[in-house]
């Protein structure tokens, strides 16, 4: 992974004694609150319903052993004991006080991390695949133009106070693990054989987003040189740093202005600014050079592998006691993925259990000893998933079962990756100022509900995640089902969306009607689940079942059972439902 150099080290330790004097000034007075907020932003720190929360980048959500020990470090002496990893592949404390945050950004300097962009209306935490390097379908390890572009956004002054916060993804591989198209910018990357005997391009997509308004990103351009990406990328920031809406914060992001625009016109004013950028000799320079792309590339070379045959599932499962058998078997079904290099497996570790945790959420604990079985078992490095988990990606296969075995005695081997109870969720109403909803406790009573694991098994891939507010950190949008806290007179209803997906055939999900009370939730989705089993043909996935059917059947089985809302009953038990 890639190691710090003079510069890194340097901008990151200023950035800490900047902010060490920015919070003593707030402090002692001297410095006002509105004076103070966008310069705790810029450094990822919100104040939330409760506390302070600071949101800590994982570029491209690569981490080390060793920085995963500080994380945990962090939780225990300034937070509860725990983290919660999100969406775009950070850590958030959700619990720290203000007083301490410099020293948390200098335990974090210590390790090559850092909070900067993680809030603020700029380029934000670049996402990428948590495979990148390890899986079998890739096309080209997006790994070095992830480095090369956060190292061109980080502090880029031009791009600092964009009309909203801005979000990249780039993926390297046949099968989309990025939610590319939801993204202010996704960048596809592919070796073209018809350019320059296989020269690295990108096509890049613009003008996708969740929230308010979501909508999938287009293709506005083809086939850009990777060495090209800056002032491509420069081009594109400055048409939206030019048109982008800045009178209304729900109209400001980049999705709004392209769909106004129109694609193609919106891709034509990009070609037009990158034009005039090939002929500014200066801004010329910027672009990547093969010397920048092997200084960072370097640090992306492949581990000392063994040289290992591949094993087959019934050699790796024959190493298990009969009592072990069922539970490991379904375990290498759901959480264990193909490699590249035979003999190897990229291994999922769930951070969802049953009803016990939010999901994302990490105790110190939990952290120090995933940090041992990294070192143990995958080179001392992990990633963090968009889903909200986290993977070991060079696992030798014939150590599976030992792996499970350390594992499971900290609760991370549930066997659900990709089914109903790998939900998705953002912290919601518990913690979030913004959130009209909680979202935790939806998350835990649909888990309760659906406790069985034959029968999960069973319904095969689907796809849960729930937001408290509009804004879809929980990525709802997406899901095969997606649930949205909303506010109504200062009750807490929740909206079903049907038929969202990730991926290669990625799609909005749609709203199916009036939302319901919180303690309906529950209900709801055992009628959808049922409609599906009813409903679906043999070996049918949840999501082909829908498209096939149309909502019609699942919305008449959601409602023909949901609660009365009229009821004053219904309204008093709804309040203390789901606490």
């Amino acid at each position: 992974m890639y190691k710090y150099d003079h510069i890194d080290q340097t901008l990151v330790d200023q950035r800490v004694i900047q902010f060490r004097d920015q919070v003593e000034r707030r402090l002692n007075g001297t410095l006002a609150e509105e004076e103070f907020r966008p310069l705790r932003l810029q450094n990822g720190l919100y104040h939330q319903r409760h506390a302070y929360m600071l949101r800590v980048a994982i570029p491209y959500g690569l981490l080390s052993a060793k920085q995963l020990r500080t994380l945990a470090f962090i939780a225990d002496k300034y937070d509860r004991g725990y983290g919660h990893f999100t969406t775009r592949q950070n850590i958030q404390f959700n619990w720290v006080e203000l007083e301490q945050t410099p020293d948390i950004l200098a335990e974090l300097a210590k390790v090559e991390m850092h909070a900067i962009q993680t809030s603020g209306n700029c380029i934000r935490n670049i996402t990428s695949d948590a495979f990148a390097g390890v899986a079998a379908d890739e096309y080209i390890d997006p790994r070095p133009i992830c480095e090369l572009l956060r190292q061109w956004s980080t502090l880029h002054p031009e791009f600092a106070h964009l009309p909203r916060k801005f979000k990249f993804a780039i993926n390297g591989a046949k099968e989309d693990r990025t939610v590319l198209l939801c993204h202010d910018v996704g960048i596809e990357l592919k070796k073209n054989p018809g350019i320059n005997n296989g020269e690295l391009t990108a096509n890049i997509y613009a003008g996708g987003g969740m929230g308010r308004t979501p909508i999938l990103g287009s293709l506005i351009k083809k086939n850009v040189p990777w060495q090209a990406l800056p002032s491509y990328l420069t081009a594109l920031l400055r048409v939206y740093n030019r048109f982008g809406r800045r009178d209304n914060l729900y109209k400001a992001r980049i999705k709004i202005l392209v769909k106004a625009l129109g694609p193609e016109e919106f891709a034509r004013q990009v070609e037009g600014e990158w034009a005039q950028l090939h002929n500014d000799t200066k801004q010329s320079k910027d672009n990547f050079t093969q010397a920048e792309w092997d200084r960072v590339a370097k640090h992306f070379t492949k581990p000392a592998y063994k040289t290992l045959t591949t094993l087959s599932a019934d050699d790796i499962i024959s190493r298990t006691t009969d009592v072990e058998k069922a539970a490991f078997s379904r375990w290498l079904e759901r959480n264990v993925k193909p490699h590249q290099v035979p003999g190897y497996a990229s291994v999922i570790l769930s951070l969802k259990p049953h009803g016990t945790v939010a999901p994302g959420d990490a105790t110190s604990a939990q952290m120090n000893a995933i940090a041992d079985l990294a070192d143990q078992y995958s080179f001392g490095e992990l990633r963090v998933t968009h889903e909200q988990n986290l993977v070991l990606a060079d696992v030798e296969q014939a150590e599976l079962l030992n792996l499970w075995r350390s594992a499971k005695n900290h609760n991370l081997v549930l066997p659900n990756i990709g089914l109903l109870t790998d939900i998705i969720a953002c912290p919601g109403g518990d913690f979030c100022s913004l959130a009209n909803a909680k979202s935790l406790p939806i998350a835990k009573a649909i888990q309760e509900r659906f406790d069985d694991l034959d029968y999960l098994f069973d319904l095969g891939d689907i796809s849960l995640n729930i937001s408290g507010c509009i804004n879809s950190c929980g990525h709802h949008h997406v899901g095969n089902i997606g649930v949205l806290g909303v506010d109504k007179d200062g009750e807490e209803w929740y909206q079903i969306t049907l038929g969202g997906e990730q991926g290669n055939d990625a799609s909005i999900g749609k709203v199916i009607g009036p939302s319901f009370y919180a303690n309906e939730i529950p209900d709801v989705m055992t009628s959808l689940i049922n409609t599906y089993v009813e409903q679906r043909t043999s070996d049918e996935p949840f999501i082909d079942t829908y498209r096939r059917l149309g909502v019609t059947p699942f919305k008449e089985a959601a409602y023909r059972n949901a609660l009365n809302k009229n009821d004053k009953h219904s309204k008093e038990s709804n309040k203390g439902a789901i606490a």
